[in-house]
């Protein structure tokens, strides 16, 4: 055989096992890390639990409502406290003074932490009745007369209010025919005889009102007036509570007292900026009128 034969190389016969080959080891699965990111405590939050965040917020925002933080107050506790004492966010309510009032009538701060309560609250009939007792406690008190006396006028200008509304008010239910007829005519003698049940309503209704406010107006100057004869009394050499006395009398159709406060306001500062116009409101008062006496503004 030659040589070249014995080196070919040998195929493999065609009905020949193939040997098995030997397993290889399965690849072991990856582990998958975690990104750097994950492993920050606040990362973490922000990507897989914002929900926390929400939740934080609204916890702070409740604490901060119910605790008052930075209000000042006491929060919820400080709400819940007035609610069943009777405070409210500026300090005891206007019953809850009048009780403390009414049970140490002697005292007179509660009256006076009253009046001003009501003052707040625009009740100048309720203020003025307190002011009244707690002047009558410290009736040397000028500042608390002084107060007295504007709340005498406050309520004035209130009353003045009340009575124009009420005249407007007359004007416009109660309009005026365009063309009334001729008082000898049927037609006048025929109306004559009947009765407008709107005037009649607006004269029981309407008119009580503008009578009532217009005698207030009486009433509450002449207590103004009366206010301001004791403040000059307690302090006669004052130029100011002269001049003031004068225009509250002048403006209440209290001549004779006005006169006199004018007299002795110029007497005290006769060169005062006002006394010009002191001078011409007494020459005014001082001059006769057609009746004889003067006429309430």
């Amino acid at each position: 055989m030659a040589r070249g034969t014995q080196h070919r190389k040998r195929r493999t016969p065609t009905n020949a096992r193939v040997a098995a080959t030997s397993p290889k080891e399965a690849p072991k699965k990856r582990v998958k890390h975690e990104r750097w990111e994950d492993q920050l405590f606040f990362s973490r939050l922000r990507v897989h639990a914002k929900w926390v965040f929400v939740f934080l917020a609204l916890v702070f925002g409740v604490g901060f409502v119910i605790f008052g933080v930075g209000s000042g107050s006491t929060g919820i506790s400080d709400v819940l406290q007035n609610f069943f004492t009777g405070n409210s966010s500026s300090g005891p309510s206007a019953a809850t003074l009048q009780k403390r009032a009414e049970q140490h009538p002697n005292d007179p701060k509660r009256w006076h932490d009253l009046a001003t309560k009501l003052e707040a609250q625009n009740k100048w009939p309720e203020a003025i009745d307190a002011l009244k007792r707690y002047t009558a406690l410290r009736p040397r008190d000028e500042s608390g007369l002084e107060e007295l006396a504007n709340a005498y006028l406050r309520q004035v200008t209130n009353e003045q209010q009340a009575y124009i509304a009420a005249q407007t008010q007359t004007s416009i239910l109660t309009p005026k025919p365009p063309a009334p007829p001729s008082a000898k005519s049927p037609l006048a003698k025929a109306l004559a005889g009947l009765s407008n049940p709107i005037d009649s309503a607006v004269a029981s209704t309407v008119g009580s009102r503008a009578s009532t406010a217009y005698s207030n107006i009486f009433q509450y100057e002449s207590e103004a007036v009366g206010t301001y004869k004791k403040l000059a009394d307690l302090n006669p050499k004052d130029a100011t509570t002269q001049l003031r006395l004068a225009q509250v009398a002048d403006a209440a159709g209290d001549a004779a007292t006005a006169e006199a406060a004018y007299q002795k306001f110029l007497q005290l500062a006769p060169d005062d900026p006002l006394a010009a116009s002191a001078k011409k409101a007494l020459k005014r008062l001082q001059k006769p009128t057609a009746t004889g006496a003067s006429t309430h503004k």
